[in-house]
């Protein structure tokens, strides 16, 4: 475990600048998997709510199957940093926390914005703020994303959390539908990455989850975000995740492997080494342009750039006649009232521009960074 100290704080600027970088890996990462999957074949990555044989639930153990949603409350916490980047993303998911907390289906309990900056900033008083602190100078090697689990285990260790269930969000994310507790008892409830694939990348896992835990499927598909868990269980994962991660990003060859998803990697491990498997859900999150459909979905997840001509063709791997990528907006939150997207572009893009606008809209001071 690593102790606290006093640090120096990082620049604005380094945190732009690693963002920028965090975001291109990442899309250049999804670019070349969708463009393999087969875009010249129009096979997208896709899930079609209304085809009679889609079903949300990909795992779920025997014992908690039929059971519906557990209706017990769960506290909403995402991991920031002080960045203007972060800082609109983080204005736009509590405006929505906020409009689906009370309506019928939520289970939503409070919300916390764990900013581990060291160091307050402007919108403490906007959203409820829980102050860490970052990790030492250098240890994350450029790796921003390390400091979420540094960041959960010193807000578990410190804060008072009155609800049972916490689920672990990201700034991107937008509460399209109210969420239901989807987790029970120690069984968490976690959505399925294409991308994680344990199993094709044995031989590296098995440095971390040994022989004897069992066979590489035991790590689930997942990263940390989002899942809905039981808090005393991630007060037992988060330690070992926040180690796992070191441990992954010092070994060159995991950190040529894992790249950007290390850390996601990093907690699907530490979970399979305290013994808990996730109930898999595709309809947890939904991720514009490739889901094509709000429907039932319950967060939507603007990670990927939304680029289209004027015909309403996606363009992607090309800047779009219209498009929306929150890597526009690097130094500033972006403007009121963006422009709706052309006919024929798919309802999850058009619903995710409304709702940016209509956050936008009455968001008080949103030009202020």
């Amino acid at each position: 475990m690593i102790g606290r100290k006093n640090m120096g704080r990082v620049s604005p600027l380094l945190l732009v600048l690693l963002a920028l970088g965090f975001g291109f890996a990442t899309y250049n990462l999804v670019t070349m998997v969708m463009h393999n999957r087969g875009l010249s074949s129009g096979k997208f990555w896709v899930t079609n709510e209304a085809s009679e044989w889609y079903d949300p639930v990909i795992n779920m153990p025997d014992e908690v199957k039929g059971l519906g949603s557990s209706n017990v409350k769960f506290h909403v916490a995402l991991t920031a940093t002080d960045a203007p980047y972060s800082k609109w993303q983080c204005r736009i998911m509590y405006y929505w926390y906020k409009k689906m907390k009370d309506m019928p289906g939520s289970d939503m309990g409070g919300f916390t914005r764990v900013l581990h900056s060291g160091m307050p900033d402007n919108l403490m008083e906007e959203i409820p703020t829980f102050l860490v602190d970052p990790l030492p100078e250098g240890l994350d090697r450029g790796y921003i994303v390390l400091n979420r689990p540094w960041a959960f285990v010193q807000w578990l260790e410190k804060a008072i959390i009155e609800e049972e269930y916490i689920l672990m969000a990201e700034p991107d994310h937008i509460f399209a539908n109210p969420l239901p507790n989807l987790a029970h008892g120690g069984h968490p409830a976690a959505f399925p990455f294409f991308y994680i694939k344990p199993a094709d990348n044995e031989k590296i896992i098995r440095k971390y989850y040994p022989q004897e835990k069992g066979p590489v499927t035991n790590v689930d598909p997942i990263g940390n975000s989002p899942v809905i868990i039981n808090k005393l269980l991630l007060e037992k994962i988060a330690p070992t995740w926040m180690n796992m991660s070191l441990r992954m990003k010092d070994d060159p060859e995991t950190d040529k492997a894992f790249g950007w998803v290390l850390e996601m990697y990093a907690y699907a491990v530490a979970s399979a080494l305290h013994d808990v498997r996730h109930i898999l859900r595709k309809d947890f999150m939904l991720q514009p342009p490739w889901d094509l459909e709000v429907g039932k979905k319950f967060i939507i997840h603007y990670t990927y750039g939304c680029d289209y001509n004027m015909k309403g063709e996606l363009t992607y791997g090309k800047i779009g006649e219209w498009r929306f990528d929150k890597r526009s907006y690097l130094r500033g939150p972006p403007p009121r009232n963006l422009p709706l997207p052309p006919p024929g572009v798919p309802d999850s893009v058009v619903r995710l521009v409304k709702m940016v606008n209509e956050a936008t809209d009455n968001i008080p001071g949103w030009d202020v960074e």
